[in-house]
């Protein structure tokens, strides 16, 4: 058996490639959109890819089930409960897919969404013991999948999260505990709350340190699973209808439009957005007035997702080299309405009357502000489970992924200074902000981080 688990750190997002020498068929699981990975290691094998399976309609990136189909001819196969505009495979709980001597066994596993399975592999069909199971979003390292994501219209969190507890005790922890547990997503995924940096474990270890699979009552577990989880980027529930929609196929070589500054603000006239994927020092420097800043260094496509609409233009200024980057970190959305490039960042910085610049403050500043400025409106764009440790007080609580929703609780004219837990969302937020209309807008260098270590008696 060929085995592989490819690891996108930027989405904390795992898909599989499984493959019989004996026979030289495999099969694609939960693959990513830029599917070169699974196609270079079908070539290096000498196998065919027969399948996608995907055990899940995902919310957070947009699958590349029909790249695959069309690249190589593959079927696209769901669990049974799934629909999808295009062709699709339904598999049955209990099914097993024969590639030769290795077997995959579906087991239906509802929670996380309705539809969601969970793929039992065997390297030889005759093994008592599995060689592991995929488990998408049900089970996860250190967690289990959050049952409150969008994409489950129709159904309540406390129904899903019913069926989650009986999916892991009556489907998951019934496998013996050799068995490896390899999942969709690791820590700093949205899919989960409390996700470990390992990236697979086995089902003995879990039953011993998951939270979620320690004694206790149905109910609890509801309650467990219900509360405490951070707020989901915006385009999750774009995501999730889009990857059973019919789409686009991505081509991966394709690189974005070069344009000249003059035309970069044509386009941003014309209502596109423009996305600047520098860091954000250099954006704070010099930048077009109106732009976004979301690095590339960060998880970009999330934070871009997270505050860029759906379907809008977007027009990109990115570091030498990189247009291309971020145009595939865009797609891996389904963001695939780029426009083009700036062939020239230095050209903003150069031509008068076009760049701009945002105010940073240090922590000595921001202390200063604190005590002199009138209506000063300090945000802070973490997540619910940061701010429990602490924030600055009277600042308002509005983490990054619901600022677009949450803007009209702000008032454009004040003051304002946005901080994050070290400094990279916070930009992304001030740039929002300055986008909206805010007339004063900087943000804390260091963020909470430098704040409390430099005044923990202020916090």
């Amino acid at each position: 058996m060929i085995f592989e688990q490819h690891y996108l750190d930027c989405l904390s997002q795992a898909s599989y490639f499984i493959g019989d020498e004996t026979s030289g068929r495999a099969v694609v699981v939960d693959p990513r959109r830029d599917i070169s990975p699974y196609l270079e290691t079908a070539a290096q094998h000498g196998m065919t890819i027969e399948m996608v399976i995907e055990t899940h309609l995902h919310a957070d990136f947009l699958s590349g089930h029909l790249e695959v189909a069309a690249e190589v001819g593959a079927e696209v196969a769901y669990g049974s409960k799934a629909t999808t505009e295009f062709p699709s495979r339904k598999l049955d709980h209990g099914e097993r897919i024969d590639l030769g001597e290795v077997r995959l066994e579906i087991r239906h596993t509802p929670g996380h969404t309705p539809e969601s399975i969970s793929i039992v592999v065997y390297e030889n069909a005759s093994d008592e013991i599995p060689y592991g199971v995929l488990t998408g979003d049900c089970l996860f390292i250190g967690d289990v999948g959050r049952p409150d994501l969008l994409s489950s219209v129709g159904v309540t969190a406390d129904e899903l999260a019913g069926s989650l507890y009986d999916s892991l005790h009556e489907q998951l922890m019934t496998l013996p505990d050799q068995t490896k547990v390899y999942p969709a997503h690791g820590a700093g995924s949205a899919c989960g709350k409390n996700l470990s940096t390992d990236t697979w474990s086995t089902i003995g270890e879990q039953r011993r340190s998951n939270y979620a699979l320690a004694p206790m009552s149905k109910d609890e577990f509801i309650d467990v699973v219900t509360t405490g989880q951070t707020a989901p980027p915006a385009y999750f529930s774009f995501e999730a209808k889009l990857n059973g929609q019919n789409h686009d196929v991505f081509d991966m070589d394709e690189t974005p439009s070069p344009l000249t500054l003059d035309e970069v603000l044509g386009h941003q006239s014309n209502g596109a957005v423009v996305l600047d994927t520098r860091e954000p020092a250099e954006f704070a420097a010099g930048h077009i007035a109106g732009s976004i800043n979301v690095g590339l260094s960060g998880r970009f496509s999330e934070f871009s997702g997270g505050i860029i609409e759906p379907d809008v233009p977007i027009v990109l200024v990115a570091p030498a080299g990189r247009a291309h980057e971020s145009k595939l970190r865009l797609a891996r959305i389904g963001f695939d309405n780029v426009a083009g490039a700036l062939t020239d960042a230095e050209a903003v910085l150069a031509t008068p009357g076009t760049a701009v610049v945002m105010p940073r403050v240090d922590v000595e500043e921001f202390v200063e502000a604190r005590a002199t400025v009138d209506g000063l409106q300090v945000v802070d764009v973490r997540q619910p489970g940061e701010t429990a440790n602490g924030t600055v007080q009277g600042a308002e609580l509005i983490p990054l992924t619901l600022l677009n929703a949450r803007l009209d609780e702000l008032d454009p004219s004040a003051p304002t200074i946005v901080y994050c837990a070290g400094g990279f969302r916070s930009m992304i937020a001030a740039s929002r902000l300055k986008q909206a209309g805010f007339e004063q807008v900087s943000d804390l260098i260091g963020g909470y981080g430098a704040w409390s270590s430099a005044a923990p008696a202020a916090v």
